[in-house]
């Protein structure tokens, strides 16, 4: 009997978690999922009741939502490597680093993540505008004006600023595990500093690598106020699409369709980096 409630123990413990992943994540999925599968009817919204798989066809066939999803997967894996480019090197360095300047540049790095994504969005609106100090200093070496704003490049750039401390905090964990003597060791041997960060310091890292790209490629792909305000209406992405269907066409079925085609697209791509990632970094340790 003892060994039954023993048993038992860690599921009443967890139990009370399991009841709020389940209320805050796995009802509102299935509620979206049903919903996307509701016949509407323009004159009357969605019908209860009523099925179909017109939402998920349209979805596959029409090219616009094709343009859509590539245009957001594109631009996601791209502000995912400037991010894993910039990200990965400020953390070596910010490892290295002794206080208080770490804690200085540790501030500055996690200041962003203090401030609003809306806030954020309209500072960047206003520096990549037409009269904005990019352009400012564009004019004063002779460059002229350059459209910047409601473009891909002020998605992107407004991106990275955002997601960059996803990037740098894993990373800079992992790089706290790492036993500086095994790097001196190396150096000893008469390997190069390029040669130790290649062979030693990054298979060891691979794992903040890894966890800060799928958090950075998610949050991008599923971004919305950046490109709602950045992109402005001709430049969609995913999220933008899902916003204007439910607000503005009330396609309820329709966004509920894209929004989980985009969540199923999202795991396939993650998961599968997950898996490349990780066995080359199995193979690096051996």
């Amino acid at each position: 009997m003892s060994g039954v409630k023993n048993k038992a123990t860690p599921w009443w413990l967890s139990g009370p978690a399991l009841l709020l992943f389940a209320a805050l994540l796995v009802v509102p999925l299935a509620l979206t999922a049903v919903l996307s599968f509701n016949v509407y009817d323009p004159a009357t919204g969605p019908k209860s009741g009523e099925f179909t798989l017109a939402h998920y066809a349209q979805v596959f066939t029409d090219s616009y939502y094709h343009g859509i999803f590539w245009r957001t997967f594109w631009i996601s894996g791209l502000v995912t490597l400037i991010c894993v480019l910039v990200g990965a090197p400020e953390a070596y360095v910010l490892s290295r680093m002794r206080n208080p300047w770490r804690s200085v540049l540790l501030l500055v790095v996690l200041a962003p993540l203090l401030v609003s994504v809306v806030v954020r969005a309209f500072g960047w609106s206003m520096l990549l505008g037409p009269e904005g100090a990019v352009n400012g200093l564009l004019r004063l070496a002779g460059i002229g004006p350059v459209k910047m704003l409601y473009t891909e490049t002020a998605v992107i750039v407004a991106l990275v600023h955002v997601m960059l401390p996803f990037m740098v905090i894993p990373v800079w964990t992992s790089l706290q595990k790492l036993d500086a003597g095994v790097e001196n060791a190396a150096l000893s041997l008469r390997a190069s500093p390029f040669t130790t960060l290649r062979r030693i310091v990054l298979p060891q890292v691979m794992p903040g690598i890894l966890s800060g790209s799928l958090i950075v490629f998610g949050l991008a792909a599923s971004s919305f106020a950046i490109p709602g305000l950045l992109g402005g209406r001709r430049l969609k992405m995913v999220a933008t699409v899902v916003y204007d269907e439910y607000l503005h066409e009330l396609n309820w079925p329709l966004g509920a369709a894209v929004a989980l085609v985009l969540l199923v697209a999202n795991l396939i791509v993650m998961l599968s980096y997950n898996r490349l990632v990780e066995g080359r970094y199995k193979k690096a340790l051996g």
